[in-house]
């Protein structure tokens, strides 16, 4: 199972890139405890994640093929 993560904002600097793939994530759980392991310094972050475009406010399960959105807060005019 593979899934596509993208960063947005600040994120991108903090992993240094905008997409990165992940194998073997079950659950958006398992996926933050691999991402963190990435990039320890995403901790400090604050971010909201989105599954195939809806925002989720809790632990969710994964599907192969799924593109999850790490977002850190929006700001405009």
């Amino acid at each position: 199972m593979v899934v596509k993560v993208l960063f947005f904002g600040v994120l991108t600097e903090v992993t240094q890139t905008s997409c990165k793939h992940y194998n073997d994530v079950n659950s958006i759980s398992h996926l933050k405890f691999r991402i963190q392991d990435d990039f320890p310094e995403i901790v400090h972050y604050n971010f909201r994640i989105s599954v195939n475009n809806e925002i989720i406010n809790d632990d969710a399960v994964l599907n192969d093929g799924d593109e999850i959105a790490f977002m850190p807060p929006f700001s405009g005019g």
